[in-house]
């Protein structure tokens, strides 16, 4: 897959499908939209494209809350690519693009630059200044400038319509067995493993620890089953999320204990897959109580992988 990270970089390229929108989580939503693309470049024999925005448009707006984001940048191309997508358009959202009139937005990008035969959207997807672009308009511009539009409903589960703001909610509310069903995939966090206080090594239960990115929406604090994915080997282990109450006062992080592993991580990269949460964080009384709670939080993870056959 290629990936383009500036309108400048695409100059003369070949016919396109593209997909269109924000596409902040690849959710299942997103998966279907994204797919049809494929589908219909491949039947064609030209290429597929997927038109998102480096940034948030959050990022931008004025007097508009930042989002938090739910995919790592390179986590998102990883995913696209293994969805068989030829090109990634990964164009900053900026001024320029903020104030486009819908009509200068598709003349401009979607006709000049992507050089676009057909194009997938979302029932939602807004454009152009004000959000005054809609799939309407897009099929109105279609017809006069030749390229086809096909518009994906609502994608439900439960009844529960798909989406990114959705996806949000059920991390933040640690509800990680739903968030896995929505997005398709498990919620990841990673990083570079990072220096800790070194108690859980001197109780026996060494942990990885990695900083929170505050970029990224995170789970509240708790305890959670997880994967640890080091260098390509996926191992099972539990993870602490929150500020260890019971030691002393510190800034929110990540810290993992991989079960069966004695590899020193130090500076090396991790990424923490998060599968259920088992409690919230608690201040215990002292470290003894803390250790022992510690020793029933691997138990109980350890019989869960060990039911799946991840132990």
């Amino acid at each position: 897959m290629k990936i383009f990270n500036s309108l400048d970089e695409i100059n003369n390229i070949e016919p396109t499908v593209v997909a269109l929108g924000n596409f902040d989580g690849v959710h299942r939503g997103h998966q279907q939209i994204i797919g049809r693309t494929v589908k219909e470049a491949e039947a064609a024999g030209i290429r597929s494209g997927v038109f998102t925005f480096s940034n948030h448009t959050s990022t931008v707006l004025d007097n508009v809350p930042a989002v938090k984001n739910i995919l790592y940048a390179d986590e998102k191309a990883a995913i696209l690519e293994s969805m068989g997508v030829d090109y990634m358009f990964n164009i900053p959202f900026d001024r320029n693009i903020l104030t486009m009139s819908p009509e200068r937005f598709i003349e401009e990008i979607l006709v000049d630059k992507f050089n676009i035969r057909e194009a997938y959207c979302g029932f939602n997807y807004r454009f152009g200044f004000k959000g005054a672009g809609t799939p309407e308009v897009l099929m109105r511009e279609g017809l006069k400038r030749g390229f086809g539009i096909h518009v994906q409903e609502p994608y439900e589960i439960d009844g529960i319509v798909v989406s990114s703001t959705y996806i949000r909610q059920l991390i933040e509310e640690g509800r990680m067995e739903e968030c896995t069903r929505f997005m398709g995939r498990m919620y990841t966090i990673g990083g570079e493993v990072v220096v800790g206080n070194k108690l859980g090594r001197t109780i026996g239960f060494p942990t990885s620890n990695l900083i929170i990115d505050e970029s990224m929406v995170t789970p509240p604090n708790g305890v959670y089953i997880t994967l640890c994915t080091y260098n390509g080997v996926r191992y099972p282990s539990v993870t602490n999320v929150g500020v260890k109450p019971t030691i002393g006062t510190y800034n929110k992080n990540v810290e993992t204990h991989i079960f069966n592993f004695d590899k020193e991580l130090y500076g090396k990269e991790i990424r923490v897959e998060f599968i259920r949460r088992t409690r919230p964080e608690k201040k215990f009384s002292d470290v003894e109580e803390l250790s022992a709670q510690i020793r029933s939080d691997c138990i109980s993870a350890k019989a869960y992988h060990r039911e799946r056959g991840m132990l």
